[in-house]
């Protein structure tokens, strides 16, 4: 059995927070955001529907070849493809540079355990998300893009995982990344990455199986000051 597969729909229904988040970044570059997380939504889809590692490995295989084609050729009939294409390319982040996400992501299929090991590829693997979101949005050189990464795509994967050790394991690595993240104060055109790094804490707080409040008011006014305060 995949260890993806014991995750839940990451992205698939309407975020009222994300889309808040999204408001967050500058004007002009907010779609190539929005392009990034539909990337790692989707892998998180092909994951999370798939039961057979071999199977798994084949389809982001062809993801891995798709997204270093960008470079060279046009996007494929994939709408996540495509976003990519048209709004984070243009600039000056390759295809070629977003493939560690889909190395990240196949940790899952890979470790039948995730022991720390693993969930540290998963966690810098996926990170790089933020810093590719980071060159997008034009954030600030101290912007503590990876450390957020990181705890932000380990706090994801502990919520989401039936497996009690192996998601206090992934929360108990969450945490420091986290706490890095939010000693920061984030320039103007990082805030929508240091919001869903704050978003990712007050998650890891809320009781196992418990639903995230999403969208209670002491969440938004946590990211209307964050984006006020860039704390």
């Amino acid at each position: 059995m995949v260890n993806a597969c014991l995750m839940e729909a990451l992205m698939d229904d309407p975020d009222p927070e994300r889309a808040l988040i999204l408001s967050y970044a500058p004007v002009q570059r907010r779609e190539g955001l929005a392009a990034l997380l539909a990337l790692d939504a989707a892998l998180a889809r092909l994951l999370r529907t798939t039961r057979e590692p071999a199977v798994g490995q084949l389809r982001l295989a062809w993801w891995r070849e798709a997204l270093a084609a960008l470079d060279s050729g046009p996007a494929p009939a994939e709408p996540a493809l495509r976003g990519i294409a048209e709004h984070v390319l243009p600039h000056g982040v390759s295809g070629a540079s977003l493939v560690p996400i889909v190395h990240g992501w196949e940790v899952l299929i890979e470790d039948a355990a995730l022991d720390e090991r693993a969930l540290g590829r998963f966690a810098a693997e996926r990170a790089t998300l933020f810093n590719a979101a980071g060159r997008v949005l034009g954030a600030g050189r101290g912007d503590p893009l990876t450390a957020a990464g990181k705890g932000w795509a380990l706090a994801d994967l502990a919520r989401n995982l039936d497996g009690a050790g192996e998601a206090a394991a992934a929360r108990d690595l969450a945490i420091p990344e986290l706490c890095e993240a939010a000693a920061a104060r984030w320039s103007r055109n990082g805030r929508a990455l240091g919001a869903l790094a704050h978003l990712a804490r007050m998650d890891l707080v809320v009781g196992d199986g418990a639903p995230v409040p999403l969208g209670s008011p002491r969440r938004v006014a946590r990211l209307a000051w964050h984006r006020l305060s860039g704390r």
